[in-house]
Order: structure tokens, then C-alpha cells, then sequence
């Protein structure tokens, strides 16, 4: 089976004064159908590089990204922004909700953006916010939850187009520990019913329980890839 997800000695440089900055460096992976990955590291690893490169909202400076087979690098931006919309899901740590939306108008907004109104994707729509703990704030704005709150309308609303791709970054740093391991739960449960690819980059090791490899970065480079259950375990427990 193909991977969903292909990185080809993917390379991201800055100048920085006189010096150059290698953010990531010469990395290649690949991510099948129905994998949930962890991607860790220290600060300043290249995770949040790595991740912004496969949500084709950073252009490499050497090599590619391929998502379903498609190479980033031959789109346009308007492209690429169509391919975002339609392909890809993607929780920031700011969770960027329309002040003036209601939480269920913030994640239809998605599914018009998409073109896809019909009752079932509505029905989905507010099964997924169910889910997430958020069933009886449907009519609320966003000033009027929480920070957590907030942010699981932000982990819903990436989910609901029925993306092929999943990325998060740092997606429970608002949330308390209990939330947090319900979402990226939930995170594993859609990718593995739905056989999608997930990446989510954390710092809180806990949270890698879920998922089904993890890859450590150091220096822009793959330093260790943990592939067996029991590997992570091990891990998180010494971490």
C-alpha cells in the first residue's frame, strides 16, 4: 500500500546574520494509511518545521512532500491553498475561531468551505463536538468558553472534512491532563476507523500512549524512530 504521507530528504534553511540555520535537515519518511505518529523532540528540533512543510504551509528549500501521492512543491500557492482546504486538517496552538461564529458556525464554516452542506455532514458535525465534550455548547461563542473549550472547537473543526491527513501541533497544551488524553484518544480512534494518517508534535510524552510509532528529532535530523508498543513505553516511562 502506498504511503499517504512521503518526505524525500526534506530540507528547510535560514540565514541568520552570517549564519545558516538548518532547521531540518535531509529528512525522509514515510506515513501509511490508519497511522497515528508522534513527532518529539527538544526545542528548536524541527518538529513545528516538519509539520508546517507537510500542511504545505512552508515551502522546503531542498526536496519534497507528497501527500497521496501528490508533490507540494508542483502546486501554485491558490493550489495549495485548495489542497489544504480539502486534504488536510490542522490544529495550531492558537486556536484562530471566528469571534462572531457560534461554536457549531465555526466548524460548518469548514464544510461550506468544502462545499459540503447535507444533514449527515451536520449530524457528523455535532457528533464530533459531542465527542470532544462539547455537545451542549453548540450555541456558544467562543468568548464564552474556556481556553479548553476553545480549543477542542479547534480539534473538531480540523477533523470535520474528513481530511486524509491529521497534523496537530502541541493540540493539548491548553487542556488539563484528564481533556487531554480524551482528545488525542479521540485523534486515535477517527485515524484508525477512518484509516487516515495523523502527525501530532508534542511535548508531553504522556500523550504518546495513543500513537503507533514515534519519532524523535535533534538538530533537524530523525534521530530515533520507536516502532513497537513496547518501545514507546519504555520511553515515556524513562522520559
Amino acid at each position: 500500500m502506498p504511503p499517504v504521507i512521503e518526505t524525500n530528504l526534506l530540507k528547510k534553511t535560514y540565514t541568520v546574520g552570517n549564519q545558516t540555520v538548518h532547521a531540518v535537515d535531509d529528512v525522509s519518511m514515510q506515513i501509511q494509511p490508519g497511522e497515528f505518529i508522534g513527532l518529539v523532540g527538544p526545542s528548536g528540533s524541527g518538529k513545528t518545521t516538519m509539520l508546517a512543510m507537510m500542511a504545505a504551509l512552508l515551502r522546503p528549500t531542498e526536496g519534497c512532500v507528497a501527500i497521496d501521492g501528490v508533490k507540494l512543491r508542483d502546486m501554485n500557492e491558490q493550489q495549495r491553498v485548495r489542497f489544504r482546504r480539502e486534504k488536510i486538517g490542522f490544529t495550531f496552538q492558537a486556536n484562530n475561531l471566528l469571534p462572531y461564529l457560534t461554536v457549531m458556525e465555526n466548524v460548518y464554516l469548514m464544510l461550506q468551505l468544502n462545499q459540503r452542506t447535507t444533514k449527515n455532514d451536520k449530524a457528523y458535525a455535532k457528533e464530533v463536538l459531542g465527542r470532544l465534550g462539547l455537545g451542549d455548547r453548540l450555541n456558544s461563542l467562543p468568548r464564552q468558553l474556556s481556553g479548553g473549550q476553545q480549543q477542542r472547537v479547534s480539534i473538531a473543526r480540523s477533523l470535520i472534512h474528513n481530511p486524509s491527513v491529521v497534523l496537530a501541533d502541541e493540540p493539548t497544551a491548553s487542556l488539563d491532563t484528564e481533556r487531554a488524553f480524551q482528545v488525542v484518544e479521540l485523534y486515535a480512534d477517527l485515524i484508525h476507523e477512518q484509516n487516515k494518517v495523523g502527525v501530532m508534535v508534542t511535548h508531553d510524552l504522556r500523550m504518546c500512549k495513543y500513537v503507533d510509532r514515534m519519532i524523535q528529532m535533534r538538530d533537524g535530523k530523525i534521530d530515533t524512530i520507536l516502532e513497537t508498543r513496547q518501545e514507546i513505553d519504555e520511553y515515556i516511562s524513562c522520559g
